[in-house]
């Protein structure tokens, strides 16, 4: 009986390889081409995918979209020529208006998976935009039979596409794969199944924790725990863009950064770019990748998806991964922090109460 899984994995950080390695494989599909992603652009780079894909529709390979419609507003005509061929294209949520209409519509599918033939899984960090092209992701690549249960957790959200109101505890269990876990989350206040594993993580690490993160505004619990692992001697580092695509939350998160420094955390920033890779790697043989950020955003309000495990080569390839990483970033200035120009710190202050919407 096979005790070890045996697929193949290979990992990505720069968004046009990845893109090309996707294409080669939606090129190369004979049976199905299941897509669901928060972004899909209406721009140079989805459209290539858009065209690719009609083109496999027209072959006959069945085809389903499922895209945010916070993320990506319908548009049904740059999606025409998917439909025309064959394919089915859903909005998740669209935005309605209710009494309580920011809490609702705030709950948004943040995932990124793709699935081709039941056979070649791509998930991670990355959206399918021109704009990011740039950005350093981290997407990672299985191929084997993870796929058939990211098959299946993909139609799970896709029958969801229209509920605003479900059984939180009916869906997106852990699923076991050998090495790996399948970590899902639906909107919750109370049933945080991410933000619950990172926390054991932590807890548990022995000699060293490394984190990339593009928004980092994790609540008191997580921080504890950080603290208290850096406190047992445990290395701890975060690795942050220098600028994110939100200014707002650079604003918010520089808030906390005294703390950090002041519990033996190290920061690190990212300088030639967007850092928009999301991962957790614990004493080098443990690790997390997928969509989910550390922050109250994520953990509570969004349709998340991580691959977690001991798996030793995934680790290995996020090691190197994580280096290169660090390679081009700067360590966190206590100096340079301090004396940041006053309207920062307010700036900061002010965020503190809409912490969770970011």
């Amino acid at each position: 009986m096979r005790k070890h899984a045996d697929d193949k994995i290979e990992l990505y950080d720069n968004p046009v390889v990845f893109c090309n390695a996707m294409l080669h494989d939606i090129e190369q599909a004979q049976h199905t081409i299941y897509l669901e992603t928060y972004k899909f652009g209406y721009d140079s780079n989805g459209s290539r995918f858009r065209d690719l894909i009609a083109k496999k529709c027209a072959e006959g390979v069945l085809v389903k979209i499922l895209v945010d419609s916070w993320g990506t507003p319908p548009n049904p005509e740059f999606f025409g020529p998917v439909v025309k061929n064959g394919g089915e294209v859903r909005y998740f949520k669209k935005i309605r208006f209710f009494i309580d209409f920011f809490t609702k519509n705030h709950r948004r599918n943040h995932r990124k998976l793709l699935i081709i033939d039941d056979r070649i899984t791509y998930l991670g960090s990355a959206n399918i935009t021109a704009y990011s092209l740039q950005w350093r992701e981290l997407v990672v690549r299985l191929e084997g039979g993870i796929s058939q249960l990211f098959r299946k957790s993909f139609f799970e959200s896709y029958k969801l596409y229209r509920k605003y109101i479900f059984n939180k505890f009916a869906y997106k269990r852990i699923v076991h794969y050998y090495e790996f876990e399948i970590i899902q989350d639906l909107p919750s206040i109370y049933r945080q199944q991410i933000k619950k594993r990172f926390e054991q993580m932590i807890s548990k690490a022995r000699h060293s924790i490394l984190i990339e993160s593009p928004y980092f505004l994790p609540g008191y619990k997580i921080r504890r725990f950080l603290m208290l692992a850096a406190r047992r001697g445990v290395d701890v580092t975060i690795i942050l863009p220098l600028h994110s695509d939100v200014r707002l939350v650079d604003f918010l998160r520089d808030k906390y950064m005294g703390f950090y420094y002041n519990n033996s955390i190290k920061i690190y920033y990212y300088r030639p770019g967007n850092l928009h890779a999301k991962c957790m790697l614990v004493d080098n043989e443990v690790f997390a990748i997928g969509s989910a950020n550390f922050d109250y955003r994520s953990f509570r309000y969004m349709h998340e998806i991580m691959l977690s495990g001991r798996h030793a080569h995934t680790a290995s390839l996020l090691l190197a991964h994580i280096r290169e990483t660090l390679g081009s970033s700067v360590p966190f200035d206590f100096g340079a922090w301090s004396g940041r120009p006053l309207f920062e710190k307010i700036f900061g202050w002010f965020l503190l109460p809409f912490r969770h919407l970011f």
